[in-house]
């Protein structure tokens, strides 16, 4: 890579770490799983930096390459293996936030419901409403049809609902009421 070209990928890479960060922990529901999806991420997307500069968005080619990089790690057997994931570890490893105990609890809370999410349902969720994507954008980040994004992001939000409605008799969710 010509030193321009490296230049600007650092650039764009210490410039996006953060979201990509967030978005990833939310997708694996563990911040040490999602610093290693964004590792595979950046590493794809320094081996394809001349195809990401011509897209047409670079923030959803790079979203594109984090979904990616997800679902094929949880089609691997060792992707359900779990070293220690309790919620004070999950806390721990939270980005910080304010000082407000409630803020860490919601976040704990709806972290652990989004890792019972099926895997699709949990990116469209993720690049949907925590990307902010719109609906095409999203289709585009996953490569399937803007029908599938709304029927992917409904039954997601269904689920969710209904798994935050049985939080104070789930302790299953990590976060006693």
């Amino acid at each position: 890579m010509r030193a321009e070209r490296e230049r600007d990928y650092v650039d764009y890479v210490t410039g996006r770490i953060p979201v990509l960060r967030r978005l990833a922990a939310q997708l694996a529901g563990d911040a040490h799983r999602g610093d290693d999806l964004v590792q595979q991420t950046i590493t794809r997307l320094y081996l394809h930096w001349s195809r990401a500069v011509s897209a047409r968005n670079i923030d959803a080619y790079v979203h594109r390459i984090l979904i990616r990089v997800f679902l094929d790690e949880r089609r691997l057997s060792w992707a359900r293996v779990r070293l220690g994931h309790s919620p004070a570890e999950v806390a721990e490893a939270a980005e910080p936030g304010p000082a407000d105990g409630t803020a860490v609890e919601d976040r704990l809370v709806l972290q652990a419901a989004l890792a019972k999410l099926p895997p699709r349902q949990r990116a469209a969720v993720v690049v949907r409403y925590l990307a902010d994507h719109s609906v095409d954008e999203a289709a585009e980040i996953l490569r399937v049809s803007p029908g599938t994004i709304k029927s992917q992001t409904s039954d997601g939000l269904a689920a969710l609902r209904r798994l935050l409605a049985e939080r104070p008799a789930d302790p299953s969710l990590g976060v006693k009421s």
